[in-house]
């Protein structure tokens, strides 16, 4: 008969000698996942912004932003371009992280908002703005990984899911003030 002592014993054993979890594959996963949601995240923002890659500018964004309910529709057009934009350009780098999350985070709640009701797939749907939400709100809190420029920042070098959590709040509430003018 086994005791459950030795059961214990062997089960401690087994479990060192398994190999421990690779650290540079938790944070080359996070580089992946900060590259391309922050790329398309600043490309979309140029769109707004500068109307590269077949967007329509600041005018076209405007009066999208106008025909959505929003006031000052250019001004609103430079919000959202800027916070894609910059946010996204955050995130790929790896620059002040949960800002860099908040900021699409809270671009993307405005999106919802704007498409909510046409169901859940695309064309129509919120499934796209959903993904990318998640995804910035994953990394705020997370953090970066090891391969960011906040791990040369002495303040930001050890990611603290608090500041993630922080930074979020700030996003969110910052989206329902705006959404808040929205008519």
């Amino acid at each position: 008969m086994t005791s459950p002592l030795s059961t214990l014993e062997s089960a401690r054993i087994g479990a060192s000698m398994r190999p421990a979890p690779s650290s540079h594959g938790y944070d080359t996963g996070l580089l992946l996942l900060r590259i391309a949601l922050g790329l398309t995240m600043a490309v979309h923002g140029a769109q707004k912004l500068l109307g590269w890659f077949g967007g329509p500018g600041l005018d076209g964004t405007g009066q999208f932003f106008t025909m959505s309910g929003y006031p000052s529709g250019r001004t609103m057009a430079v919000v959202a371009g800027l916070s894609e934009t910059l946010g996204g350009l955050g995130l790929v780098v790896g620059l002040l992280t949960p800002l860099a999350g908040a900021a699409v985070v809270g671009t993307m709640i405005n999106a919802l908002a704007v498409k909510w009701g046409g169901g859940f797939f695309a064309p129509k749907g919120v499934e796209y703005e959903l993904l990318l939400t998640a995804g910035a709100a994953a990394l705020a809190l997370t953090g970066p990984g090891r391969y960011a420029i906040d791990r040369l920042l002495p303040g930001l070098r050890a990611h603290r899911p608090v500041h993630g959590v922080a930074a979020l709040v700030l996003g969110v509430v910052l989206a329902g003030a705006v959404l808040l003018v929205r008519k």
